[in-house]
């Protein structure tokens, strides 16, 4: 009988050990250095620095940006403060719910009253936060609707900061996976390089 058990208990400990070694040590190694090799950037979190090597974000996760000479980004509903990446989740509100019919009406309503020369119609990514509350992009659409606000507040001319929009808009690797995006970090760190200009 102590045979038997030794014939089963053995090989299950070899196989054990070996697969904790292939997945748990030489796996993760193998694509962490691959992805450190091909995809630096994003294996190092796509920090941005600025001109004097000081962090000023990352370009995977969004910002709370509140001033009128900013552009802003989605709503994140991320607990403790927005855009926690430790907390990352979105409100789990569902469509029916009335708390998130309100949440979306107030946001409205501080979107028209901080840029009352743009269309009445505000841009469904401003007011509606995402499944992550990290997004770091707001649609082409969304950076236009603010364009007349931050030309107004830096005044510049609207066309100049239509050209930036453009300028920093991210087309998808495929074009039918998505639409045309623009980082917000990205696009107000133009902003300021234009104002140093």
């Amino acid at each position: 009988m102590s045979v038997t058990r030794t014939a089963y208990v053995r090989p299950a400990l070899v196989m054990t050990v070996l697969l904790t070694l292939a997945t748990g040590v030489a796996y993760p190694l193998l694509t962490t250095g691959v992805s450190e090799l091909v995809f630096r950037p994003q294996a190092m979190g796509s920090l941005i620095e600025d001109g004097s090597n000081k962090l000023v974000g990352s370009a995977l996760i969004g910002q709370n940006f509140t001033r009128n000479d900013y552009f802003w980004g989605r709503p994140s509903v991320t607990s403790d403060s927005p855009y926690n990446a430790m907390a990352s989740g979105g409100s789990n509100l569902a469509a029916s719910n009335p708390a998130l019919d309100q949440a979306v009406k107030d946001r409205v309503a501080a979107l028209r009253k901080a840029n009352p020369q743009s269309p009445a119609a505000v841009p469904v990514d401003l007011v509606t936060a995402s499944g992550s509350g990290l997004d770091p992009q707001i649609s082409v659409e969304a950076a236009q609707w603010q364009a007349p606000r931050i030309a107004a507040a830096r005044g510049l001319p609207l066309a100049q900061v239509n050209k930036l929009i453009d300028d920093n808009t991210s087309s998808p690797l495929i074009g039918f996976l998505g639409p045309d995006v623009v980082n917000v970090l990205g696009l107000n760190r133009a902003l300021d390089e234009l104002k140093a200009n």
